[in-house]
């Protein structure tokens, strides 16, 4: 079993910024993809940004040169620091984890909100 537990999500103007995290516990093997996914009201989830096979970055194409994901491996967290935000960011985003043997796992979501 992995647990995750995310933070930092909130209420922002737009061209504000957020820092989410995702901290990883349990048993998790060291290749492993990991990364945000978020969910609008009325709509599908979709992934944002992603580590796989523990060091490719991924980002979906409505969000590169505004978010960056980084991980410290150290502290199994994984980091998105979110720029230049706009209303349409608003979601809720979650943290997946996922790993070879298996394991697919997914955070409770922490809401972000960014007015206009």
């Amino acid at each position: 079993q992995v647990q995750l537990v995310e933070s930092g999500g909130g209420l922002v103007q737009a061209g504000g910024s957020l820092r989410l995290s995702c901290t990883a516990s349990g048993r998790i093997f060291s290749i492993n993809d990991m990364g945000w996914y978020r969910q609008a009201p009325g709509k599908q989830r979709d992934w944002v940004a992603v580590f796989t096979n523990g060091i490719i970055i991924k980002y979906a194409d409505s969000v590169k040169g505004r978010f960056t994901i980084s991980r410290d491996n150290a502290k199994n967290t994984v980091y998105l620091q979110m720029n230049s935000l706009k209303p349409e960011d608003t979601a809720v985003y979650y943290c997946r984890y996922s790993d070879y043997e298996g394991g697919d796992y997914w955070g409770q979501g922490t809401q972000v909100t960014v007015s206009s």
